[in-house]
């Protein structure tokens, strides 16, 4: 028998109650599963939240979670930094937003910006039941959803001259993002879209084995770009050259009282817009694949 060192009576006291709470081997509760073509929706309970997850509750990662004292709170650092991107650009009145997910940006942006338009393009038909039946998403005159392809969406957008003022690229899973929405080609339908002054949003990887290639890609079609990173990565760039601190400051003071309500704090989230980057000269750019040769044919 392997003795244990003797606890003080007070700590001993406080282990055992927190090894017999129920939130310690607390399992999630499933609310609904949402069969889809490309696997189960999941909306689940747990530690306060509701959350939204793709064939599995299992904490790999989590599409979205709402706070269930505060639905209105962002619950993840991703959010925030990607709502942090109004420093560079404080005034959109027309955002599209490559993914829905349980809205936590749509429903943001609501709120934050009432003169303001979404468009978001969401593959998937049973997110976007989802969003709307368990975390308060809802269609109207400035809050409308495509259900499409994000980008075939934007490639139509591009041929028929329509133009955001922010695009916000979020269509990201776990250790996932579709690889035709991150190539050359596609972030020329990008920027092709953007406004005067328009910015691009992107929810991206910290580590990644593209992290080179991909911040070259970016610099490649946008130029040098902000780089949030804090758990994620999140991409800042714009059609034309992005404003210098003094400007993002000002703006950042201005926009204070909003943003602390959703938990953005302008001493935290100034610093990482220090200075923009550039992309490493020797990395690869991601292109798409070549398109496949006719093959030979017989001269009529």
């Amino acid at each position: 028998m392997i003795a244990m060192p003797r606890l003080p009576a007070v700590f001993a006291a406080v282990l055992a109650c927190a090894l017999l709470s129920p939130l310690a081997h607390a399992e999630p509760r499933l609310l609904h599963s949402e069969p889809s073509q490309f696997g189960k929706v999941l909306v689940f309970e747990e530690h306060g939240e509701r959350c939204m997850n793709f064939n599995t509750m299992v904490d790999f990662g989590r599409q979205t979670c709402m706070s269930l004292d505060d639905p209105h709170a962002l619950v993840f650092s991703y959010t925030r930094m990607m709502l942090s991107a109004l420093y560079v650009r404080p005034d959109p009145k027309t955002i599209l937003v490559v993914g829905l997910g349980g809205a936590t940006l749509q429903n943001t942006l609501l709120r934050l910006l009432p003169e303001a338009t979404i468009d978001t393009v969401e593959i998937d038909p049973a997110v976007a039941k989802v969003a709307q039946a368990y975390f308060g998403y809802r269609t109207g005159p400035r809050q409308r959803v495509h259900i499409a392809d994000g980008r075939a969406y934007i490639e139509q957008a591009h041929r028929e001259g329509r133009q955001y003022d922010m695009v916000m690229l979020d269509a990201f899973d776990v250790d996932y993002i579709p690889r035709h929405l991150m190539t050359l080609e596609f972030l020329r339908h990008v920027r092709a879209i953007l406004a005067p002054g328009g910015i691009v949003v992107a929810n991206t990887f910290t580590n990644s084995r593209l992290y080179a290639s991909e911040s070259a890609t970016y610099a490649a079609v946008f130029g040098p770009f902000f780089n949030l990173r804090e758990g994620n990565r999140v991409i800042v760039a714009g059609r034309d050259a992005l404003p210098g601190l003094d400007r993002i400051a000002a703006q950042a003071k201005a926009l204070q009282g909003r943003l602390q309500a959703q938990g953005i704090y302008e001493a935290g989230a100034l610093g990482r817009f220090a200075a923009p980057i550039g992309g490493p000269a020797h990395a690869q750019l991601l292109r798409d694949p070549p398109a496949p040769e006719d093959p030979p044919r017989r001269a009529q």
